[in-house]
């Protein structure tokens, strides 16, 4: 075999194995080796002839479900989340706002400045700044499909804590959902703001020692998170001196 035999052969060969893939056609590599890792889904058996690394009872065995890895929290478990055991359906909001009654945190003038910056952001631009429905994106403007609620409207002054829960969770028409945006907390704590609107618009109070606006959610009173205060100061106070007497103990 001659020179240009040998280059031929070469170039035939690589032309076979770098095959681009086409209509019919998936195509191939000269040696892949680990460039394309073999992918599964967990708990998913979709098991195919091409598959050449394993046989059919093998892949199976990867597709058994598995114990979670040690350390692992389920999903809607963690820090700042819970659980939501209702759909996304008109019937499923019914539900809720029938079963969700009261704010499962107390009301604090920390939770309601922090929730208005909240609500601001992610709800203010359609709902408006102070709750009227007149938002940002209604007032510029162009056109707008549905008229953003208004929660000083009656209906919503009598709404359930569980119909804004409800809303924020799977959204409401044009609204989308917004749990991946708020933590368990603050969802609730943008609920309280939104009270605060309305009892602002009938010049009720709504705040951290007094709610004149309904008998539902509950005041946490200033004695409650002072004393809440100079316990978190009290731990800090003592860490800082069994610090120091940690420290000493070395002069």
């Amino acid at each position: 075999m001659n020179f240009k035999h040998i280059i031929l052969y070469f170039s035939m060969v690589l032309l076979f194995a770098c095959q681009q893939p086409g209509k019919d056609v998936t195509g191939s590599e000269y040696m892949p080796d680990m460039a394309h890792s073999i992918a599964y889904e967990a708990n998913y058996y979709n098991y195919y002839y091409q598959n050449t690394w394993g046989s059919e009872d093998e892949y199976y065995e990867y597709a058994k479900p598995k114990l979670p890895v040690e350390g692992t929290i389920a999903r809607g478990s963690g820090e700042g989340q819970r659980a939501y055991h209702y759909g996304d359906s008109d019937s499923e909001r019914e539900r809720a706002t029938a079963e969700i009654i009261k704010n499962p945190f107390p009301i604090t003038d920390h939770g309601l400045e922090s929730a208005k910056e909240l609500y601001n952001v992610y709800c203010g631009i359609c709902h408006g700044e102070k709750g009227d429905g007149a938002g940002y994106l209604v007032r510029d403007g162009s056109p707008y499909p549905v008229q953003p609620a208004n929660f000083l409207l009656q209906e919503f002054l009598d709404a359930s804590n569980g119909r804004y829960y409800h809303a924020i969770m799977h959204g409401k028409n044009l609204m989308g959902a917004y749990k991946d945006k708020l933590s368990y907390e603050e969802r609730w704590q943008v609920i309280h703001y939104i009270r605060a609107l309305q009892a602002k618009e009938l010049k009720l109070t709504y705040n951290q020692e007094i709610n004149t606006l309904n008998d539902i959610d509950v005041p946490a009173g200033y004695a409650v998170v002072e004393a809440a205060d100079e316990e978190v100061g009290s731990h800090t106070s003592d860490d800082h001196h069994d610090d120091h007497s940690h420290d000493s103990s070395h002069h």
